[in-house]
């Protein structure tokens, strides 16, 4: 490495479990990266409220406020690590109008507010770069962006909440509940004490819609996409699709069709003898399929602080290596600046059509069964597969799991309404999404 090449200088914002990583991974890999980066990184300002004793800050300025870091003449590139979407968008976009090029790992932040944030950074010639946001150390943005660039994408799924992936592992692997489970995923740290985001959707759908905006090349609409959690789901549906050679993941899934884009989250059944159905605990995955390629996955730590880090250190190395050449990517994603997004519809949920799991308490006489096919068959639905478990001594209900052909989801909706009205149906009908993805 030439000694005489201008260091890039970052400023970091946030010393916790991200922030410590990605000061550390750049100090502990400062050679390896100054040479691929074709410059030495160097960290000269650190913005946090407390001290992080897992980093030594010896020599590099330490501001309590975080908005000196933005507006720091000598720093080069600011690093978001606060999360949140108030101060953290306050914070890039001071840093972008001081003409700093921005590096975060703040899906949220990118998912509701990315199409101005790239606007803004446009307007002053700076990148923004989130490599980060979307499943920690799995590099699926840069795949999207430059290695299936030859491809029209079909297709993505992704198990991309590590959380929720836990917590089904667990549930299924050894038949636990799932209040039980949350309470162990806090303790162990993998899920946060208001555990809303992850067990609801929410974190997916975030990340679902970074996925599909570079995959279509459609702007940013986090308000588009469909959410559903895991908190209904019972050991026995796990069963139940573990017998019909299933398995339940939370997948957050994008569609483009003939008809609009599918933009949706929820627990899925998908055959237990695919890749995607094998990712376990706190892992992630994302399947995606390409025009030319066909389906690719990508697999790996989906957070935590080193892998997160990973992907925050290659979005400056990335930077750094165009800096040095003169010239920066300016937004290396589509946003409402650029005129080549296409303006494609979001399919209404009512309109999109999977296979379907239904799970029923059902009186156990004669003909409840035809009554209900009957119903099925009224709205034009077929079922594949039936299975009614047998009672035991004094039990007057059983369990009826039925699971169909491809069907849209207002029909469905409208046949459920109709079979929760029986008097021989008890409750609600559990409903599950079905998906036969390749790969």
């Amino acid at each position: 490495m030439d000694d005489s090449l201008k260091p890039v200088r970052i400023g970091i914002c946030g010393l916790g479990t991200v922030g410590s990583g990605t000061f550390n991974v750049l100090l502990e890999n400062a050679d390896a990266i100054a040479a691929r980066a074709r410059a030495p990184l160097q960290v000269t300002h650190v913005g946090a409220r407390r001290d992080n004793p897992a980093c030594d800050l010896a020599g590099i300025r330490l501001s309590r406020d975080i908005f000196e870091v933005a507006r720091d003449p000598e720093v080069d590139v600011l690093v978001e690590l606060i999360g949140g979407t108030t101060v953290a968008r306050e914070l890039i976009e001071t840093a972008i109008r001081s003409g700093k090029h921005v590096v975060t790992a703040n899906k949220a932040l990118i998912a509701e507010y990315g199409n101005e944030l790239f606007a803004l950074a446009a307007e002053h010639n700076v990148a923004l770069r989130y490599e980060a946001a979307v499943a920690g150390g799995i590099p699926i943005i840069k795949a999207l962006r430059e290695g299936l660039a030859g491809n029209r994408i079909e297709w993505l799924a992704g198990i991309i909440n590590g959380t929720g992936n836990y917590i089904l592992s667990e549930m299924r692997e050894h038949r636990r509940e799932f209040a039980d489970v949350l309470a162990e995923a806090q303790a162990l740290g993998y899920a946060e004490a208001d555990p809303t985001f992850d067990v609801e959707g929410i974190d997916a759908a975030h990340k679902l819609v970074i996925l599909a905006s570079l995959a279509f090349g459609i702007p940013l609409q986090f308000a588009s996409v469909y959410t559903e959690g895991i908190t209904l789901l019972t050991p026995q549906d796990l069963d139940y699709a573990e017998e019909l050679g299933y398995r339940v993941k939370h997948l957050g899934i994008a569609k483009q069709g003939d008809r609009g884009v599918e933009l949706r989250v929820h627990p899925t059944l998908i055959p237990k003898d695919q890749l995607l159905a094998n990712v376990n605990g706190v892992k992630n995955a994302v399947l995606v399929e390409g025009s030319a390629v066909g389906p690719t996955l990508y697999y790996g730590a989906g957070a935590g602080g080193k892998p997160t880090a990973s992907a925050v250190v290659a979005d400056l190395v990335d930077l750094a290596r165009d800096l040095s050449a003169g010239q920066v990517s300016r937004v290396p994603s589509l946003s409402f600046a650029d005129t080549s997004l296409q303006d494609l519809p979001i399919l209404p949920m009512a309109e999109v059509e999977t296979p379907w799991y239904l799970r029923m308490e059902a009186d156990d006489k004669p003909g409840v069964l035809s009554r209900i096919a009957s119903i099925f068959s009224d709205q034009g639905i077929s079922i594949e597969a039936l299975i009614q478990k047998a009672p035991t001594a004094g039990q007057v209900r059983v369990p009826l799991i039925v699971l169909t052909n491809r069907a849209a989801q207002g029909r469905v909706d409208d046949a459920v309404e109709q079979i929760e009205a029986l008097d021989s149906i008890a409750g609600r009908v559990t409903r599950i999404r079905v998906e036969i993805l390749d790969g």
